[in-house]
C-alpha cells in the first residue's frame, strides 16, 4: 500500500476498532504456485496482549494457502466510496477520488488444537447471532463435527498498515460538502462513511 503520511495511522486502537466494525477479511498468502487468497470472518482475540485475531479456513483453503509455509497477509476493509468533484469549494482542483479506511495485517498464522477452534467457531457464531432476536447457537454435539472440516488460525500481528482517507487533505468546505452529498439520496449515498469523515474532521472550525 502506498505510503501517505496524511493518512497513516500507527494506532493498533484503531485497528482493533476497524476489525470489530468490519469483521471480514482477505488472507493473503505466498505459495509454490504464486500468491493465493481467501476470504474469511474474523474475530479480536481478545485475551491478548497485542494485536491478535482469530478465524478459520474451510478445508482445503489451509492447503490451497499453504499455511503451513509461514506468514500471511490479511486485509481488512472499511467503509469506502466514491467522492465526486461536483461536491469540492471553488478553490479545489476538481479530480475525482475515492474515500476509505483499509488496514494491512502482516503475521505468522498458529493453528489451533481441536477444542480451541470449535471454542472459536462457536464464539464467532454467537457473534454475529447476538444481534437477532431469536439467536441460534452451535451445540458442540452438533457443531464438532463440522470444526472438524474447518482448520482454526490464531494471527499474533508483529506489523500492520493502516490508512484511512477521508479528504483530510481538503479544506474544511470540501470535506463538509462531501459529508452532506454522502447524506443525501443518489447513486453514491453512503451515510456510514459520511459519519466516520465526520469524526475524523470534527467540529466547526
Amino acid at each position: 500500500m502506498r505510503p501517505n503520511p496524511l493518512f497513516a495511522s500507527d494506532d493498533p486502537d484503531l485497528v482493533r476498532q476497524l476489525v470489530r466494525e468490519h469483521p471480514w477479511g482477505t488472507l493473503v498468502a505466498t505459495t509454490g504456485a504464486g500468491l493465493a487468497a481467501s476470504h474469511y470472518p474474523l474475530l479480536l482475540d481478545e485475551e491478548a496482549d497485542g494485536l491478535t485475531l482469530l478465524t478459520h479456513l474451510g478445508r482445503p483453503d489451509d492447503e490451497v494457502l499453504e499455511i503451513d509455509r509461514g506468514r500471511v497477509l490479511v486485509i481488512v476493509q472499511g467503509h469506502h466510496g466514491y467522492v465526486s468533484p461536483s461536491w469540492y469549494s471553488p478553490q479545489e482542483r476538481k479530480v475525482p477520488t475515492w474515500n476509505f479506511t483499509v488496514a494491512h495485517l502482516h503475521g505468522t498464522p498458529q493453528i489451533l488444537g481441536e477444542d480451541e477452534n470449535l471454542a472459536v467457531l462457536t464464539r464467532l457464531v454467537d457473534h454475529f447471532e447476538r444481534r437477532l432476536a431469536d439467536p441460534a447457537h452451535l451445540e458442540p454435539e452438533y457443531a464438532a463435527p463440522i470444526a472438524k472440516g474447518t482448520v482454526g488460525l490464531r494471527i499474533p500481528i508483529d506489523r500492520f498498515e493502516l490508512k484511512r482517507k477521508l479528504s483530510q487533505n481538503k479544506d474544511e468546505e470540501t470535506r463538509r460538502n462531501v459529508i452532506a452529498a454522502l447524506r443525501e439520496e443518489g447513486p453514491y449515498r453512503h451515510p456510514a462513511l459520511a459519519a466516520e469523515m465526520e469524526e475524523e474532521l470534527g467540529p466547526r472550525s
